[in-house]
């Protein structure tokens, strides 16, 4: 057991890192020590809007402080492997933001390095931590469903926060990198002793033409070996915020959960409001405005857990491992979707980016 609090180190000073920030200040047992970023003037403001006593703009600087016990990546996809592989290295635990990387070759090097440096490894999919989601599969757990028969998960909204995430050379896909990613894990664990077994997919480019060759549209269609199917609907291209919702239907019930509207206060402004939610845009008019959004998505409770994982010796809940095996779906995901064939999994792809599967 660790007896004092996690030094903790952060790598990026966008909008992702900015959630990190915000959701570690409700973790007790840590203290954001360092940031570090490439771009002196984001990392200095950075710093200093959370009171962070260290900033770098060099990798092995930031490493050398000894203060860090746990290093949080929101670094550009492309980056995860490298980063990964000094940190690992430099003996520092390590939370990588979705997906864990590029490619499966990647992904085996990541795991083995951390396994070799004995450093925690844990992939980031606060799905796994989002209060409702909590509550809706502890319903298909104690029975009130049935056995589980069909899930669906969908997530959209207008395009990515990130510029990274439009260049597919950087981010290796589309929407499903970015968020199919989440459906893909969500699915895994709401059934954690079935194997999925197959994968259909089918892709477009339908709006963003002008900005990315990737995927902005997607419908990702899972087989499990215990005889349930799973439906992830992801787009990049739903106006007027976000929009997060699932359902389980079991053989003895169903149950639906929204993540966002269900925690919001129904607005209407004529001038519209500082903020209502991820991606809302216009808030003239009517506008689902939210409250405590960053607890709602459970990004506290899992950097509580990790941090507990760290101090406790305890295993994480989601693995590296597991950012391997959704890896592998969405390379399958792409793969279909350039066929038009479903694909049987295992899948072992040899492509450097999943968009390669999909337009050759």
């Amino acid at each position: 057991m660790i007896d004092k609090k996690i030094g903790i180190g952060l790598i990026g000073s966008q909008f992702i890192s900015t959630i990190h920030a915000e959701a570690l200040k409700m973790v007790s047992d840590a203290s954001i020590v360092a940031v570090m970023s490439p771009t002196k003037s984001n990392v200095k403001k950075f710093a200093a809007q959370f009171n962070i006593p260290n900033w770098y703009t060099n990798l092995d600087d930031f490493l050398a402080n000894e203060t860090i016990d746990l290093v949080v990546i929101g670094a550009p996809n492309y980056l995860h492997c490298e980063i990964t592989l000094k940190v690992a290295k430099a003996k520092k635990h390590l939370v990588v933001e979705k997906p864990l990387c590029l490619n499966l070759h990647e992904a085996d090097q990541m795991i083995a390095a951390c396994k070799e440096n004995k450093v925690k490894l844990m992939y980031a999919e606060e799905l796994c931590f989002t209060p409702k989601y909590v509550r809706l599969k502890s319903l298909l757990d104690e029975g009130a469903l049935g056995t589980p028969v069909f899930f669906k998960q969908s997530e959209k909204h207008d395009g990515p926060h990130a510029d990274h995430f439009w260049d597919v050379e950087r981010s290796g896909g589309g929407v499903t990198m970015d968020m199919g990613c989440h459906a893909i894990q969500f699915f895994r664990w709401l059934n954690p002793n079935a194997r999925v077994t197959s994968v259909y997919a089918q892709m477009q480019t339908s709006v963003h033409a002008d900005k990315t060759k990737g995927d902005d549209n997607s419908i990702i269609i899972l087989e499990f070996d215990n005889n349930v199917t799973a439906l992830a609907e992801e787009s990049w291209t739903k106006k007027g915020g976000m929009d997060d919702r699932a359902e389980i239907h079991g053989s003895t019930g169903v149950a639906y959960a929204d993540v966002l509207q269900g925690n919001s206060i129904l607005t209407y402004s004529e001038k519209g409001v500082g903020y209502a939610v991820e991606k809302a845009g216009n808030t003239q008019g009517w506008s689902f405005t939210m409250y405590e959004e960053i607890w709602n998505y459970g990004f506290p409770q899992e950097f509580a857990h990790f941090v507990d994982c760290v101090k406790n010796n305890k295993e994480p809940l989601v693995t590296g491992e597991d950012g391997k095996a959704v890896l592998e779906i969405i390379h399958a995901a792409y793969a279909s979707a350039g066929s038009g064939q479903k694909i049987n999994l295992p899948y072992r792809s040899e492509a450097l980016k999943p968009i390669a599967l999909w337009k050759k």
